[in-house]
């Protein structure tokens, strides 16, 4: 089967100049590994199995994780309405948007975000509280019912930010330390990029680097750094052990919105495996060149993680993720 895995990736770097890591792994124990690549062409680095890399929207499973640790302390509730955790928020709207809405990113709250950047560039790194955020960008008229439609937006994530911080009283970088990063032993995630850390590209030949700044309002949506090791401890411990209790586990995992096979935080997929359907949960982030999946078999039986700072195309990642899945390592 490793051979097997070699040849996959081999495959990827001829067909589709695949940079990047990858790592299969069963209960939580890493079964195989390969580095392909450079960190930084530039000073000719190459990428190890332990380097760090920008992995975009599964910031948002990791964030589900925090609210499903606080819905189990009592302190919030998936089918409550965000005005009872942001007494700030617009009542009108604020009374009909709960946080599973948020989650599935079926609210209806508008991105203004996008607009505003445009007027004004420089909000791409500018610093903001979150309740600043909110209330800039997330406050708009509803653009449908909320829980009708999937529209995969971030202004959802500045306010599940928000909320985590009203919920806790913390930062929300020392919220996810305390409720998700330290307990599981993820002493690789971080909300800042290390000097190990792969550069992201837009092109490798010519050279182009693809820089991308996250103020901490946008963390939530997609502003971790993390390793293939960290990702592949996360899934395990979130998805085999106790560590989230039964139902939160099944919350975690339900689809919310068919259309786009979205449960909370990330989607879940039914892969064919020697003929039978097999439920996974399907983690994937995208920002700049960074490139990201993290497929996990719900029966317990194998977990892929590739990373890549190249700009590859989802498809292709998911498509190489499913190619590994199938193979008994």
């Amino acid at each position: 089967a490793a051979e097997m895995a070699r040849s996959i990736i081999g495959g990827m770097v001829r067909d589709h100049g695949f940079q990047g890591v990858v790592l299969i792994g069963k209960g939580g124990d890493p079964r195989f590994s390969h580095a392909a690549g450079s960190a930084d062409i530039a000073r000719g680095t190459a990428l190890a199995v332990d380097t760090p890399f920008g992995i975009a929207s599964i910031s948002k499973r990791l964030t589900a994780v925090a609210i499903m640790r606080l819905i189990e302390r009592h302190q919030l509730a998936l089918d409550a309405p965000i005005s009872a955790y942001l007494p700030t928020y617009r009542r009108d709207t604020g009374a009909r948007v709960t946080l599973r809405h948020l989650l599935s990113n079926s609210s209806g709250v508008p991105n203004l975000f996008i607009p505003a950047l445009r007027a004004d560039p420089s909000l791409l790194s500018a610093e903001l509280p979150a309740v600043e955020a909110i209330r800039r960008f997330a406050s708009g008229d509803l653009a449908f019912e909320p829980g009708t439609r999937f529209d995969y937006t971030p202004t959802n994530w500045f306010i599940v930010l928000g909320i985590i911080e009203a919920a806790t009283r913390m930062a929300y970088a020392e919220a996810m330390h305390a409720l998700v990063l330290a307990p599981l032993g993820l002493r690789a995630t971080r909300l800042a990029p290390s000097t190990s850390t792969a550069k992201s590209y837009r092109s490798v030949s010519p050279t182009v680097e693809w820089l991308d700044w996250r103020p901490s309002y946008r963390a939530a949506s997609g502003g971790y750094f993390s390793t293939a090791h960290d990702l592949l401890r996360f899934a395990h411990k979130v998805y085999d052990t106790a560590f989230l209790a039964r139902a939160s586990r099944s919350a975690l995992t339900t689809v919310e919105i068919a259309s786009d096979s979205y449960a909370l935080g990330a989607r879940d997929r039914q892969l064919q495996i020697e003929g039978s359907g097999l439920a996974a949960a399907w983690e994937t982030g995208n920002v700049a060149g960074y490139r990201s999946v993290v497929g996990h078999r719900l029966d317990g039986r194998g977990t892929v993680v590739i990373l890549n700072n190249t700009a590859m195309s989802q498809r292709t990642m998911d498509e190489f993720a499913d190619a590994l899945l199938q193979l008994r390592i």
